[in-house]
């Protein structure tokens, strides 16, 4: 099987960060966490951020900015409208319905487009809607563990992410590919 990281590879860019920039026409709250957002984003990058200290400010987002789930559901699908041109078709076509797509974004952010991708098994970080948290964060090491929680010891043949933050993953994969732009070049 095939795992793919979403973001910057089957998503050209950051998908939670282009939707907290599109929420911000509906939600003038989210003006004030721009400076915020962008710093944990260098952090990322960077792979400077711990897992803590990322579910730390999701919380403190959600619970600052966001109203109730279906102002969220209703956001992302709007989202999804105008967004769904950074799907890379070239890359998504790769997906076979056995491959798994992982992501430290949101199950509801990913979820919104799973009919899109190929398969319908998302490894995410879940939220829980009733009190606007994170109830498990699908980031660094903690992809591993959901993985092997889900799959056992079931092999990886081919891993695609775009960034080192994902070193966990591909150390238990067979081959590892590094996507940047669209373009995939084989590291391992």
């Amino acid at each position: 099987m095939k795992v793919f990281d979403f973001d910057n590879n089957l998503y050209h860019g950051e998908s939670a960060v282009d939707l907290a920039f599109f929420m911000i026409k509906n939600n003038k709250r989210i003006l004030l966490w721009i400076p915020r957002i962008l710093w944990n984003l260098m952090k990322y990058k960077l792979c400077l951020v711990n897992r803590e200290g990322m579910e730390q400010a999701i919380n403190k987002f959600l619970q600052t900015v966001i109203r109730d789930k279906e102002e969220l559901f209703q956001q992302t699908r709007q989202f999804w409208k105008t967004h769904s041109h950074k799907l890379d078709k070239r890359i998504i076509s790769l997906i076979k319905p056995d491959d798994i797509i992982i992501s430290a974004g949101p199950d509801f952010l990913i979820g919104a487009v799973k009919k899109k991708l190929g398969t319908s098994n998302l490894l995410c970080s879940e939220i829980n809607y009733e009190d606007m948290s994170v109830k498990y964060l699908n980031f660094g090491g903690n992809k591993v563990k959901r993985f092997r929680q889900l799959y056992g010891d079931a092999g990886i043949s081919a891993f695609f992410t775009d960034s080192y933050n994902d070193k966990a993953m591909m150390d238990i994969s067979e081959k590892v590919w590094l996507v940047s732009k669209g373009k995939i070049k084989r590291i391992r």
